[in-house]
This record gives C-alpha cells, structure tokens and sequence, in this order.
C-alpha cells in the first residue's frame, strides 16, 4: 500500500487549458471545479488565499495596462494611498508575460459582480497577464501577505507552466 501511495505521488500533474494555452496546477493547490463566469480555474490555496485564471474571450478583458491599473488601484498602503507596485515584464515559452506585485489592504473583493466590497487588510496581491494567441489570460493571487509569500514559488511555477497548446 505505502508503495502505491509513493507511486501515485509521482505521477504527473494535472495540466489544463483555455484560448490555446495550457499549463500546470501546482502541486498542493486545488482547482475548486465550480463553473463561473470568466474563470478558467480558481485554485484554493491552503491558508485562505485563492489565485484565479481568467479568461474573457479574444479580445476582451482590457489591455494589459488597463488590467494593471485596475489592479494596482485595489492594493491600498498607509492613509489609504494606493500602495507600491512592482511590475516586471518577461517572456514565457515565447509567450510575453507582464506581473504585478503589490502588498497592502486589498479592496478587490468586490468589483461590479460583486453585492459588497470589503477591504482585507495585511494582503498582498500578484498576478499575471499572459498574451496568448487566443487572447489575454489573466492571473491573479491574492491572500494574507504571509500565505502568498509562502507560495509566491508555486505562483511562479504555474506562470512559468503556460505554453502554447500543441
């Protein structure tokens, strides 16, 4: 028994797919398996934080840069001011890649789908914008600063997953 326990252990990840992309979930990290609109997969991680793939369809969702003040404008720092962000752009199996890292009081929770917006306080957000050929696919972290630290690995792992579907 314990060495089929160590054999399943060892099997591959699970990948997925939208707008002919794929990548890996990391390991720990559970996809919740609830349809919703716009989410590709929305993973929870182990100490209340979540990391969701949206996908908006081609040519929805915004431009990169329209994400990323979005984004950036949910982190608040001391007084209420919008907290610093780093941002950092790359390529990922020649794929452009753009992150956001911003820690502070996250005031995301809510959003025009929402019913209420609450502010999280001590959370740090990253995220991702991968330009696919199928369009945009958006990523985002948010937790207790001291979870998505914990994991900022397993995030980059999963950024770095994305490839295109062959």
């Amino acid at each position: 028994m314990r060495f089929l326990l160590v054999a399943a252990a060892a099997l591959p990840l699970i990948a997925e797919s939208i707008a002919g992309l794929k990548w890996t979930t990391p390991a720990g990290w559970k996809n919740d398996g609830q349809a919703r609109p716009m989410r590709a997969a929305t993973y929870i991680v182990p100490g209340d934080a979540e990391c969701v793939v949206y996908f908006f369809g081609a040519g929805q969702g915004g431009s990169v840069q329209a994400n990323l003040d979005r984004w950036k404008a949910q982190m608040l720092g001391p007084g209420g001011k919008p907290a610093e962000a780093q941002i950092n752009k790359r390529t990922v199996h020649g794929l452009p890649v753009t992150t956001v890292d911003s820690s502070g009081d996250y005031t995301g929770m809510g959003g025009p789908m929402a019913a209420s917006k609450t502010t999280q306080k001590g959370y740090r957000m990253i995220g991702a914008i991968i330009e696919g050929p199928g369009g945009n696919v958006f990523i985002k972290f948010t937790g207790p600063a001291k979870i998505v630290t914990a994991n900022q690995q397993k995030f980059d792992q999963l950024v770095n997953s994305f490839d295109k579907e062959h």
